[in-house]
């Protein structure tokens, strides 16, 4: 694994009105070893060449712990928007664990996002984090259906393991949630798929399960590029659909929005699963036994 410069690891401070309230995010590694065939963070506007090379920040977490030393104002740090934490080279190099130290020591509060597994080899830290902050695991599932899955996502956890480990994290009470993101549209908008992710969700001890936010899947730049090719080689005629269905559009809507937003609503409502994201955030920063609470408003 390489490792690269960097000057800044934390993002600036948001009031926790953004996605699952959270105040900083941040992303120890660049680019991805997944090779998940639908990622929005191939895009040309994130700048980050050869994403399927994992690269890692020289002096990351002596950074970190300088700059969360100065903050001034305590908050939930996001970690996995742009890479996930949780990859090959993490079992070897510890980054993503030596970060969460960093939060426990410094009194923040984690909120991850990941596709692996491995997350749960750091309940300890979670646990004692959240004895004074915030926590939350997300897990992106787009399928509760391995096969398909190790079609979408060939280097990665099957949703089998995703599961297995959010049940094992629930049952030490960390906050846990599904984020359904992309719905690919023709693949995973299928009403029978939703129907049994939710299911599994509420089997598993899933407090949340929070849909893309207009039900599709976003296409730009160089990732369109690698999707079509990956559709022609694993769904031939499927990129002559996207086409003549989407042209050049960014979004990419289900047509079965308007049925899958119900369904999610409906099964979500019948079994106590939070979906909406206002109703998720404020989960999220109202946990119980946080006794840095009101540092967050």
């Amino acid at each position: 694994m390489e490792f690269i410069p960097a000057k800044q690891i934390l993002s600036t401070w948001s009031n926790g009105d953004s996605w699952f309230g959270s105040n900083y995010s941040m992303n120890i590694y660049k680019g991805c070893s997944h090779g998940c065939i639908y990622c929005d963070s191939r895009s040309e506007c994130y700048q980050v060449d050869n994403f399927d090379q994992v690269r890692a920040k020289t002096d990351v977490i002596a950074l970190l712990d300088k700059e969360l030393g100065a903050k001034r104002r305590k908050g939930i740090v996001a970690n996995g928007a742009m890479s996930d934490p949780y990859n090959l080279f993490e079992r070897k190099h510890r980054l993503t664990r030596d970060a969460l130290k960093l939060l426990d020591k410094h009194r923040f509060g984690a909120s991850i996002l990941t596709k692996s597994d491995s997350v749960i080899r750091d309940i300890d830290l979670l646990t004692q984090i959240r004895a004074h902050s915030p926590v939350v695991i997300k897990f992106t599932i787009t399928t509760a259906d391995d096969l398909l899955a190790r079609k979408l996502e060939p280097r990665v956890a099957s949703p089998s393991q995703r599961f297995a480990a959010l049940k094992r994290i629930s049952s030490e009470g960390i906050y846990t949630g599904i984020l359904v993101w992309p719905i690919l549209p023709f693949i995973t908008d299928i009403e029978e798929s939703f129907s049994s992710l939710v299911q599994k969700a509420v089997d598993h001890g899933v407090k949340f399960v929070c849909p893309a936010p207009f039900y599709g899947v976003t296409l730009r730049q160089n990732q369109r590029v690698y999707f079509y090719q990956q559709l022609d080689q694993l769904f031939p005629g499927l990129k002559q659909q996207y086409i003549s269905e989407y042209g050049g559009r960014y979004e990419c809507c289900s047509p079965h929005k308007t049925r899958l937003q119900q369904i999610i609503g409906e099964l979500c409502e019948l079994h106590g699963l939070l979906h909406r994201m206002s109703d998720i955030r404020d989960a999220i920063v109202s946990q119980r036994g946080c006794e840095q609470l009101p540092l967050f408003n």
